[in-house]
């Protein structure tokens, strides 16, 4: 089902800037929209599989970033339950076509559309741009990893996030924050109508330790589009007031309108205390006589996020040059 709560349009001229710089916009649009779990075999929607985490080597390199794809006349599966959800062993074996991939931004593939009387495709309208590795304040953030302390380099910037955590096999601790920015090909507008948190998987969390990016760090709340709590059994991506530098930002709930022009940029925080979770987005839009839906994920994987809850927490010294225990 989609969410299209309040009539209310976000659309026209607002000085479209990365989402770290909207603190001068008079508001940010966020989205009021649904969600529901789906249940294909695996947690991407092919066969079930797992393979051995990807090599640790330091020199290891991350592939593009994540992907937005486009699909059709997909199937409504709104009324799925979330029982029955596939269990793991809790010892954090990764999906085999997930290999510790993170770029922080990347070209998304083309995606089909089809119009109501034709029965030809083309590309979408819309271009999306996508960062899955968005820290708090550009400095808050926590990754699972399986090694000891003294074999996890200090703490990258963020820009550096995709490399590092790649490099050791990382998942995402606790919250995953995921940027989308949305534009228009052309003039024309470009309504969004709903967006969507498909959740595939969740097994026990990550029987590894946890270390934070965010020692010493400190700010203002960033603004946020949504909220997704992972351990619902039916994940909702609501709409939340941002905060910048004090400055209150109200949400505003959808459809809106994006164009050439006029980009958008969506954010959204997706958090657990119970699971090691598998989820990838879907965004429905319309234009004209056309729609569809584009998939946003990890380079054609469901984005991961284990719960930190009971784990070894560790944060950097830098003064001495490693990691302690700081729970």
């Amino acid at each position: 089902a989609v969410s299209g709560s309040g009539g209310d349009s976000a659309a026209g001229s607002r000085g479209r800037r990365p989402w770290a710089l909207l603190a001068g916009a008079a508001a940010v649009v966020v989205l009021a929209v649904t969600a529901v779990e789906v249940r294909p075999p695996g947690e991407d929607g092919r066969k079930d599989t797992a393979a051995t985490p990807p090599s640790t080597a330091a020199s290891s390199t991350p592939s593009a970033g994540p992907t937005a794809r486009g699909h059709l006349d997909r199937q409504k599966t709104d009324g799925d339950d979330a029982s029955g959800a596939p269990r793991g062993n809790g010892k954090g074996e990764p999906d085999k076509e997930r290999k510790a991939k993170g770029a922080a931004s990347g070209s998304p593939t083309p995606s089909a559309t089809k119009g109501p009387d034709h029965g030809g495709s083309t590309r979408a309208p819309l271009t999306l741009s996508t960062r899955s590795h968005v820290w708090e304040n550009g400095c808050g953030h926590r990754y699972v990893i399986d090694r000891p302390p003294s074999e996890v380099a200090p703490p990258p910037t963020e820009q550096d996030a995709p490399t590092w955590a790649a490099a050791h096999g990382a998942v995402h601790g606790g919250t995953t924050n995921v940027e989308v920015t949305v534009q228009g090909r052309a003039s024309s507008a470009v309504v969004l109508q709903a967006l969507h948190v498909r959740v595939v998987g969740r097994r026990t969390p990550l029987a590894w330790s946890s270390f934070a990016m965010d020692n010493g760090c400190g700010g203002s709340l960033t603004p946020r589009a949504f909220s997704v709590n992972l351990d619902a059994s039916r994940p909702l991506a609501r709409p939340t007031d941002g905060n910048d530098a004090g400055k209150p930002i109200p949400a505003v709930s959808f459809p809106y309108r994006v164009s050439a022009s006029d980009p958008e940029v969506l954010l959204v925080n997706a958090r657990t205390a119970g699971c090691d979770c598998s989820w990838y987005l879907e965004l429905d839009w319309t234009s004209g006589g056309t729609s569809g839906t584009l998939r946003i994920d990890d380079h054609g994987s469901p984005f991961r996020t284990s719960s930190v809850k009971g784990r070894p927490q560790y944060a950097y010294d830098y003064a001495d040059g490693a990691w302690y225990k700081s729970d």
